[in-house]
């Protein structure tokens, strides 16, 4: 009677401390508060809340060869492939953390043999003999009695998010790289444009020359310097050329292809949007891939602390051996009624000493959570740092466009103008030659220019968070 009353104490006890459930020690997650004030440079409180971020990717990018490329990219690169995968390692890790609340339950057999002697010596030696035949089914389970289990989750779910936002990451940088390798493999092509260009120009060049020289007009020294800014005009297009083969390649890989030629359009076809409107630094930090990566881990690290917390609190058990099943001595009668066997080994434990391994453990957990915070708080500012460079570059480098526009225009007189007069007898050959090649270092940096204004749209939009799902 007396051992009937302490069992049921024993498991009254058991499922009392299982009701303390809903009593969890873990802490509701708050994510950390940023001031955003002054995050973008010279805008303390700016108001308007239209970003180009929010722009699908196939409008802000309206070249229709460009489409083509950043879908094939979206497709096959192999970096975005890749992140998918690690999207599918998160989910399991996620779906072993939630099973983690049910049960372990196993088919378990075993076949027990002993041979033993009768005690008599060299009589019988391992002659006599029994079996023990088991089949049943086993379970282990640990009540989540204070959340340490639910936190373990919750930061397992927050990894999984965070290996999506990492796809996302992947694939907004993958579509900035696409259209920046494009739009430079199309500057490669109007420098190479120009610069075979001119160097007909100069070839005409030192024609004339040669036949002012025939005329007694100039030296054959002059002939030979415009001859030799040809040869030298001439000898950076092998490089162009190189160039624009490796950058065709480089894009290719990038694309998930073998390296071969990219249809393209032309520079001249590309327009510059000058309307780069960013919006407020809150939407920023919504869509902008890293930031939102950083603040996910905090939230790994604050529910790890919990879970750490949790493990100072006693902990009940179904521990390994509770079984429900059959066992017999022989295999003719296993399966009768009078063989059922059932097991149960539960237990409580309280952690009262161990070697300081919960407080390291604790303490350990508490500055990750901290460099977590500081990381996230770091990764904010890095942002606005990189919002605030771009668009105060961006602003710069259109204050260049009129002016460049004027010295090409200045350098083509100068051109035209140092020409007549050499053939008039009033310039010298080395006036023509100075200017020919300011024009055509002019012309060049035209073209860098529009490129450099291109890519600031691109880094920008991929700055604000454009170009995700």
């Amino acid at each position: 009677m007396k051992k009937h009353m302490l069992k049921t104490a024993f498991f009254s006890g058991m499922i009392f401390i299982i009701g303390l459930t809903s009593c969890q020690l873990t802490r509701k997650y708050q994510a950390p508060v940023i001031d955003t004030t002054g995050l973008f440079r010279d805008e303390d409180m700016p108001v308007d809340t239209f970003t180009i971020a929010d722009i699908p990717w196939r409008s802000y990018f309206p070249d229709p060869y460009l489409q083509i490329l950043i879908e094939e990219g979206l497709l096959r690169n192999y970096d975005l492939r890749i992140a998918y995968t690690r999207i599918q390692q998160a989910e399991a890790n996620l779906n072993i953390a939630r099973l983690a609340y049910f049960p372990d339950i196993a088919l378990a057999e075993q076949v027990t043999h002993n041979r033993f002697s009768n005690g008599e010596r060299g009589k019988d030696v391992l002659g006599y003999h029994t079996n023990q035949y088991t089949l049943g089914i086993g379970a282990t389970w640990e009540a989540d009695l204070w959340g340490r289990l639910s936190a373990q989750s919750r930061a397992q779910f927050a990894q999984f998010l965070n290996s999506e936002i990492y796809s996302d990451l992947v694939m907004t940088s993958l579509i900035a790289n696409i259209a920046t390798s494009y739009y430079s493999l199309l500057a490669l092509d109007e420098q190479l444009r120009i610069t075979r260009s001119t160097a007909k120009v100069l070839e005409q060049s030192s024609e004339t020359m040669q036949a002012l020289m025939e005329a007694g007009m100039l030296t054959a020294a002059s002939v030979e310097q415009s001859k030799a800014l040809y040869y030298a005009t001439l000898v950076t297009i092998p490089d162009l050329e190189t160039s624009i083969r490796q950058t065709e390649d480089a894009l290719s890989v990038l694309l998930g292809r073998k390296p071969q030629e990219i249809l393209r359009s032309t520079l001249e076809n590309q327009d510059v949007n000058e309307l780069m409107y960013h919006g407020v630094p809150m939407q920023m930090l919504s869509r902008r891939p890293d930031v939102q990566q950083a603040e996910l881990s905090f939230r790994a690290a604050f529910e790890l602390t919990s879970a750490a917390m949790a493990a100072f609190y006693p902990s009940i058990t179904l521990g390994t051996g509770s079984a429900i099943g059959y066992g017999s001595n022989t295999l003719s009668s296993f399966f009768k009624p009078e063989n059922i066997f059932l097991n149960l080994i539960g237990g409580i434990t309280q952690p009262i000493f161990a070697r300081g391994q919960l407080k390291g453990n604790l303490a350990i957990a508490k500055a990750q959570q901290e460099e977590a915070l500081l990381t996230f708080e770091q990764t904010v500012l890095n942002a606005g740092q990189e919002v605030s460079d771009i668009l105060f570059s961006f602003q710069a480098s259109l204050t260049k466009n009129p002016i460049r526009n004027e010295q090409i225009e200045s350098l083509q007189r100068a051109v035209y103008y140092t020409q007549e007069l050499l053939k008039a007898g009033e310039a010298n050959y080395t006036e023509v030659l100075t200017a020919q090649q300011n024009l055509l270092s002019a012309q060049l940096s035209q073209v860098n220019d529009k490129l450099e204004q291109l890519q600031y749209g691109v880094n920008l939009y991929r700055a604000l968070g454009g170009g995700t799902r």
